[in-house]
């Protein structure tokens, strides 16, 4: 009997196929004969204590013009009856991604295997995480107090501050030494001291891009993606305009994958990203790391392969 995995993700029709990592896990799936389904956040709900969902079953192809078909219309299913779901919505990690999260983690409970775990999700901050590995990371603060965040630039003179729950580069700011734009930048985001932003030193090895490390069931791949900046930006976000330049991973970042990696299966989390410039890590992706197509085509790895063959073995075993 086929294996069922479900995906909610954002809605197929926008997937960019030729880059986009839910379609490359989507195609390892269906390369196992195991049949898709997709359901968008608001498609999950909890009746009389039962997790459901609409789902719509589908087939894909590996084509960058016509990359599914839907497999009949929408339907309603039990979510613990699936053998796998996985959690592949971008962020924000707002109200409706929380409350997904409660109704993956009662389908976890009624059987389902959920990946990442929902409870880890809704734990682990993107940006905050990285406080619990400081021996990694640049300095940097987490605050919503004024005076704490103008005080981080006086220490450090070059600084980069940014929400702690954008994605894609957004409301990403350099305030250099001379302090221009210092009180507005901090006003903005941390909306006048009510919201939590994050505060870090700016590290110039981004020059040389900021890379993207992947890791599947604990262990790294042997390759990452540097983003690079455009000239005149501090950004890599490849949404920002940034430049994807394949590389194999460096001492540095391979150290931090393996240090990290078994820590972060131990919580469910089990497809990370990290994200690291020289020798600092500066995130940690675990709603939907990205980055496996543009790796896959230039080394010839499997990256989404791996991570469904840890799962065929989870459930195997």
């Amino acid at each position: 009997m086929s294996r069922v995995v479900g995906f909610v993700c954002d809605p197929v029709e926008d997937f960019k196929p030729y880059k986009d990592t839910t379609f490359a896990l989507m195609l390892a799936a269906q390369a196992r004969g195991w049949d898709l389904v997709v359901f968008g956040v608001a498609d999950l709900w909890v009746k009389d204590g039962l997790a459901q969902g609409r789902g719509r079953r589908l087939k894909v192809t590996d084509d960058k013009k016509h990359w599914f078909d839907w497999l009949g219309d929408a339907e309603v299913l039990t979510l613990g009856t699936l053998d796998v779901l996985l959690m592949r919505a971008d962020p924000p990690v707002n109200a409706a991604y929380i409350a997904a999260t409660w109704v993956l983690e009662l389908a976890e409970k009624q059987g389902a295997l959920v990946l990442n775990r929902p409870a880890a999700l809704r734990d682990y901050n993107e940006k905050l995480a990285t406080a619990w590995f400081p021996d990694f990371s640049p300095p940097t603060l987490f605050a919503a107090d004024m005076a704490a965040l103008r005080a981080f630039h006086a220490e450090h003179g070059d600084v980069i501050y940014k929400p702690i729950d954008g994605m894609g580069g957004r409301g990403i700011f350099r305030v250099r030494p001379d302090g221009l734009n210092l009180g507005s930048v901090i006003e903005q985001l941390s909306d006048y001291g009510k919201q939590m932003i994050t505060a870090q030193k700016y590290l110039p090895a981004i020059s040389d891009g900021d890379t993207r490390v992947l890791i599947v069931h604990g262990e790294p791949i042997d390759y990452g993606l540097a983003r690079i900046p455009q000239a005149g930006e501090t950004r890599g976000n490849l949404a920002a305009g940034g430049r994807g330049e394949p590389r194999p991973l460096t001492a540095a970042q391979r150290r931090i994958a393996e240090a990290l990696g078994p820590k972060l299966l131990e919580k469910g989390l089990w497809f990370v990203g990290l994200d690291v410039i020289g020798e600092h890590l500066t995130e940690i992706n675990i709603t939907s790391p990205t980055c496996a197509r543009e790796i896959d085509a230039a080394f010839g790895t499997d990256i989404a392969g791996k991570l469904m063959k840890a799962i065929d073995s989870r459930l195997t075993h």
